[in-house]
């Protein structure tokens, strides 16, 4: 018997020193990227202007990392914010912490070379080789034209410098350990032809993140199979809000069916128009994180991209309930 309880003890104690070992790997060894590159960006006009394109109508980077005003529809940028930081992504929208968009001006990034902002837009792993939480879609930045991250490293570092150091984040249990296996090196393409509307819709698509709000996660993060863009991610916007990411497939009755090319386009543009001001929301009242007022900031040659390739992907009938008001919800 008690050779057996013996037996039974050193088995557990090899157990738990085996679990041990494999946590401290995953948290101390991994995210296993390269080394940043002995990369210099040259900021050409070309690639200033393209970057802040991006950065402003595409990929948003200013959305997440500004300060937005949700007492106004879309909740637009906090005039004189742009790159500050400071958006909290937590327990409240659903994610396994709380994370916050860092400050992108030079205040923040001065001492980063141009290599460890790349590998931070692509890979997701910061200038100290720690890990980031992908509410950045890095995994999808690191799929875009080299030229392309270039061009936004080269106009992130024309940004006004701001004073603001934001909080540190904080990963809830287990995903502090699971954070630390999610980054990958990038795999870039080239910009398809623009005349070849699906595939370049399709690059725009997944460049500003249709893909990542529209396409419902499950309990544990990962992408529900079979959802793509079919909408129903909800987010608690505060006093008791909480917005759902609509059907973007070509469903006629519950997606975008319905719409035409024109229509399409000018959803879109309707917001960027100059006699466009964004109105007061009153408690209780529909609001949305959708930024349509930077969005709006496309082409309508862009945005007729992305509706061609919308139109390609398969129709899933997803009713989805837009705005909920719950006075009791706590925030």
């Amino acid at each position: 018997m008690k050779k057996t309880l013996r037996i039974l003890g050193f088995t557990l104690l090899f157990v738990v020193i085996a679990i041990g070992i494999a946590l401290a790997y995953v948290k101390f060894a991994l995210p296993n990227i390269d080394a940043p590159e002995d990369l210099q960006v040259e900021a050409t006009p070309e690639r200033v202007e393209r970057g802040k394109y991006l950065a402003y109508h595409v990929t948003v980077c200013m959305d997440c990392h500004s300060a937005r005003d949700y007492n106004l529809f879309s909740a637009p940028l906090v005039a004189g914010s742009d790159g500050k930081g400071g958006e909290v992504f937590d327990q409240s929208f659903g994610f396994p912490g709380r994370f916050i968009a860092r400050n992108i001006t030079p205040f923040n990034l001065k001492d980063w070379s141009d290599g460890e902002i790349y590998r931070a837009i692509t890979s997701g792993v910061k200038k100290d080789g720690t890990p980031i939480f992908p509410v950045m879609p890095y995994a999808y930045y690191g799929k875009m034209d080299k030229e392309d991250v270039y061009s936004i490293i080269a106009f992130l570092r024309t940004l006004k410098p701001i004073e603001n150091v934001t909080d540190e984040p904080k990963a809830d249990f287990p995903m502090n350990f699971i954070l630390n296996t999610i980054p990958t090196a990038p795999a870039h393409q080239k910009i398809p032809d623009s005349n070849n509307e699906v595939e370049y819709g399709k690059y725009l698509v997944y460049s500003a993140g249709c893909y990542e709000c529209h396409t419902k996660p499950d309990d544990k993060g990962n992408k529900v199979a079979g959802m793509d863009f079919a909408g129903g991610w909800s987010f608690n916007i505060g006093g008791g809000r909480i917005v759902t990411s609509a059907n973007i497939t070509p469903d006629k009755e519950s997606g975008i069916g319905n719409y035409t090319k024109e229509s399409f386009i000018t959803r879109f543009k309707t917001y960027g128009d100059s006699t466009y001001k964004a109105h007061t929301v009153g408690k209780g009242e529909f609001n949305t994180i959708m930024p349509w007022t930077m969005y709006a900031g496309m082409t309508e040659k862009d945005l007729g991209a992305i509706y061609e390739f919308l139109k390609t992907i398969k129709p899933i009938k997803n009713p989805i309930e837009r705005f909920v008001y719950k006075p009791e919800t706590k925030i």
